[in-house]
């Protein structure tokens, strides 16, 4: 129960940023045809940041499930690498059965948090951390799908961007401390903007676009 009380403490931060953030999703959802309780499953399904808002967009503009399975493996494959690396910190009462399940859980916040934990981290501890956050997300959801139409449309607006204020709050620092990330940032940006506004790459579909820049990028770096 100490373990425990101490991962619901830690995850109250990250709880509280996840609100926001998921605010806007909920928002979005409604404004692009969902229904709330299908913006609430979707969060509650996945919780995952940037493949939710990936495969909104990919919903809205029609893809196909294809471009939809790849867009997620691409965004979210970080986490079974955070997942493999957390695995060997963990202590000898995370067996098998609980690492498949908190390992659905895996997020940037929540993996930095109990990386950067001293010593191995306890199964009650994890599940501590990873409470609040889930609530956290689910409820933004529901409160953006709910509440959003209410706002004023300049408040709907500024929220509408939240989210790449957190990207950005997550690679300035990388890009600001080490000029390998920069370099890779520079060059997901520049392909970014061919296929944004260069004759012939504007036809890519933005799930396929997203892909082939997370990849030739990263390859790169």
């Amino acid at each position: 129960m100490k373990e425990w009380k101490c991962g619901i403490r830690d995850g109250i931060p990250i709880a509280l940023g996840y609100v926001s953030v998921s605010f806007t999703f909920g928002l979005m959802a409604v404004q692009a045809g969902l229904s709330w309780w299908q913006a609430v499953l979707i969060s509650l399904l996945n919780v995952t940041s940037a493949g939710q808002f990936m495969g909104l967009d990919i919903m809205v503009a029609g893809g196909a499930y294809v471009e939809m399975a790849l867009a997620q493996l691409v965004i979210n494959l970080r986490y079974a690498l955070m997942s493999i690396s957390l695995s060997q910190k963990v202590d000898s009462n995370f067996k098998t059965g609980s690492r498949l399940f908190y390992g659905f859980f895996m997020t940037d916040e929540i993996f930095g948090v109990a990386a950067s934990r001293k010593g191995e981290v306890h199964r009650s501890y994890f599940g501590g951390l990873v409470t609040l956050p889930v609530i956290g997300w689910v409820f933004g959801t529901f409160a953006g799908a709910v509440l959003g139409g209410v706002l004023p449309p300049l408040l709907q607006s500024a929220m509408g961007i939240a989210i790449y204020g957190m990207f950005l709050a997550i690679i300035i620092p990388q890009a600001r401390d080490d000029l390998r990330y920069l370099r890779v940032i520079v060059i997901a940006v520049v392909l970014s903007c061919c296929f944004r506004y260069m004759p012939v790459f504007d036809q890519v579909s933005s799930g396929f676009a997203i892909i082939i820049c997370a990849v030739v990028a990263s390859a790169i770096g």
